[in-house]
């Protein structure tokens, strides 16, 4: 009995199910977990085909689930705080924390 196909189908609807659920997320948001399911699909496929007794096919999607988990935290890194300066009569005066559009908190340097 063959459960290649069922596995396969089973990951790509699992796939396709979490992607479409994503409505309010930002494009880079999307591609981060777009990477983070497209590498747990490869890595499942990897695992099964070197079960199966294929391990060439086996080591090519489980080099392509590396790749993508490379990319997704790279992605997820990008993603991390970022500080928005203010300055005033051109000297830097403080900033504010950010994590994508969203202010955190402001940090005000002390007198010189």
């Amino acid at each position: 009995m063959n459960r290649f196909p069922t596995l396969a189908l089973a990951i790509a609807s699992l796939m396709l199910a979490t992607t479409g659920m994503s409505f309010a997320q930002t494009k880079s948001q999307k591609d981060k977990n777009d990477m983070r399911n497209l590498g747990i699909g490869l890595g499942a496929l990897a695992i099964h085909k070197t079960l199966k007794g294929d391990p060439k096919t086996g080591l090519a999607l489980g080099a392509g689930a590396a790749y993508a988990a490379k990319k997704y935290d790279d992605q997820r890194k990008s993603q991390k705080t970022s500080r928005s300066y203010r300055y005033s009569q051109g000297k830097k005066i403080g900033y504010w924390v950010m994590r994508g559009q969203k202010r955190l908190y402001y940090v005000r340097y002390h007198n010189r």
